[in-house]
């Protein structure tokens, strides 16, 4: 026990919390670890701090009742794996977490002055919007190789050339000519054909004469690193290129357990060994991802029979079918219509008893859905034109766009729309290397830290839910389903895939295994 009360203490001390009334809240920890062995007696600590920083605390003083509560929640989470399998998360239930610049963490909502979200939210929201993007790329910046200062004593030439971010204040606040700073803002048109970057200190208007463009898409309303000088209240700019991306690992190294990610864990799944163990053990999982399901054309009905005829034998764990569900917008007709298409699909699910058995079937929808115009995030299909095919497959499940996956440790985003086509349209200046898009285009979105770094009005996003479309820590997978050719890329650790659209790419689909992480081109040849 003297040993331990010392490790509880050294382990509390660190976080700058003192175990409180020393003889109830040690006591009641000291019993509670007495069964765990010493090779795991570390992570325990560890678990139950977290789950003690994660309760709204008044002070640093860590009573009985909180360390109770925290003990209690590590116990249960060992039961509850079995639940945590998987799990389709809808937008509007994804976590908020904002950075605290203060304390260097992330808070949860619940944790903060900020108002609960809502769908129409105060000009406040709006603002906010774009400081919770430049403040998460400005922490993960900072943190970069590239940005941090020298060990003091070091010599500059020990560990390569150091950069020093600069805010716009700093350089509207001098008279004389700046030279060669680096600044992380955002591009915006203030004016009609000239740019500006923002950021939260100031604004200051672009030179781009000279400039040279690193690999990416850079769009209005994208953060940049802008590099260059400064002198008569213009920034001229040498070189543009977007905030370093960082692994998933990396982030986590930093935030410890957090699940910033969503679903019925507590903490980030990544830190259950025993559902990585199922996951590598669950060699036949396997995920199908079909885009476009244009369910009035007899045609895609007909692919589908295929496909599924052809999966019988070993049915998927999941198909994912994200909308258009209809090949064109029928107006005042398009619900019953596509009633009528979802009971088809639902006769054909049927005919195959094995995947209507055992597959799951989730249905994300498209920007031509019925539903309320094109703002994101989207809510699913209304039940009113689903009901009768939930009755008919009861494993499907009609989710928003975007929405979220975690199977065992990993976490997919799966995103519904025509985004390569709008990003290239709103370039400030299209790549010289047309043929390497995909790539350009995956590179963006995770620096950027989300699925759409484009101008409010060409992807509306309901201000207060913006942190749905995040995409950061990043996840193991992305599935932008467009109607571009199909890709899969990988960048910063994580897949990035496009199914494509089923009936204009000639019936092509992707296969996800899970187990290794493989994605594998499918497609339906002609019959």
């Amino acid at each position: 026990p003297p040993r331990m009360r010392m490790a509880l203490c050294v382990a509390f001390s660190l976080k700058a919390c003192i175990l409180g009334s020393i003889s109830e809240a040690s006591k009641y920890l000291i019993e509670a670890l007495q069964s765990v062995n010493e090779l795991e007696l570390e992570d325990a600590i560890e678990n139950i701090i977290d789950a003690v920083e994660k309760q709204p605390l008044s002070s640093n003083m860590i009573e009985r009742a909180t360390v109770e509560v925290a003990v209690q929640e590590c116990s249960q989470s060992v039961d509850e794996t079995i639940e945590h399998i998987f799990n389709i998360i809808g937008a509007f239930d994804v976590p908020r977490y904002v950075y605290n610049s203060e304390r260097k963490k992330f808070l949860p909502l619940s944790m903060t002055n900020h108002p609960a979200p809502n769908l129409f939210g105060p000009a406040r929201d709006k603002a906010e919007l774009f400081r919770e993007r430049y403040t998460i790329l400005q922490q993960r910046t900072h943190r970069h190789e590239l940005f941090t200062p020298s060990a003091i004593g070091a010599h500059p030439d020990d560990n390569g050339s150091k950069f020093q971010l600069k805010t716009i204040e700093t350089l509207l606040g001098n008279t004389a000519k700046v030279g060669e700073v680096i600044v992380l803002g955002m591009i915006t048109q203030l004016k009609e054909g000239k740019f500006f970057l923002e950021d939260p200190t100031g604004v200051v208007q672009l030179d781009l004469t000279l400039h040279q463009f690193h690999s990416g898409l850079y769009t209005e309303s994208c953060f940049v690193l802008a590099e260059g000088w400064y002198e008569d209240q213009v920034f001229h700019v040498n070189a543009f290129g977007f905030p370093p991306t960082e692994p998933s690992a990396t982030t986590r190294a930093y935030y410890g357990n957090i699940n910033f990610f969503g679903g019925p864990s507590s903490t980030s799944v990544k830190a259950s060994a025993k559902l990585k163990q199922l996951e590598s053990e669950n060699e036949d999982a396997m995920f199908v991802f079909v885009s476009d399901v244009w369910l009035d054309q007899a045609e895609v009905l007909e692919k589908l029979h295929t496909m599924f005829s052809g999966y019988s034998s070993v049915p998927p764990t999941c198909f994912f079918f994200c909308g258009n569900f209809s090949s064109a917008p029928y107006g005042k007709n398009q619900i019953q219509s596509l009633k009528g298409s979802l009971k088809a699909l639902a006769d054909i699910i049927c005919e195959y008893p094995s995947i209507h058995k055992s597959s799951r079937f989730v249905f994300v929808p498209g920007p031509e859905d019925p539903g309320p115009g094109s703002i994101l995030p989207r809510p699913p299909l209304a039940e009113n034109i689903t009901s009768e095919f939930r009755e008919l497959v009861p494993y499907s499940v009609f989710t928003t766009n975007p929405c979220r996956v975690q199977y065992c440790t990993q976490e997919i985003i799966i995103f519904r729309e025509d985004l390569v086509n709008k990003m290239c349209r709103n370039c400030v200046r299209f790549p010289s290397s047309n043929l390497d898009i995909p790539n350009h285009f995956v590179k963006t979105i995770l620096s950027q830290g989300h699925l759409t770094p484009l101008p409010l009005y060409v992807s509306p996003v309901f201000w207060a839910y913006d942190y749905a479309l995040r995409v950061y820590p990043v996840p193991d997978l992305i599935v932008i389903a467009d109607k571009y050719d199909p890709f899969t890329v990988t960048n910063s650790d994580c897949l990035c895939i496009n199914p494509g659209s089923f009936p204009r790419s000639g019936f092509s689909f992707k296969v996800f295994y899970p187990s290794n992480k493989t994605v594998e081109d499918s497609k339906l040849q002609g019959l």
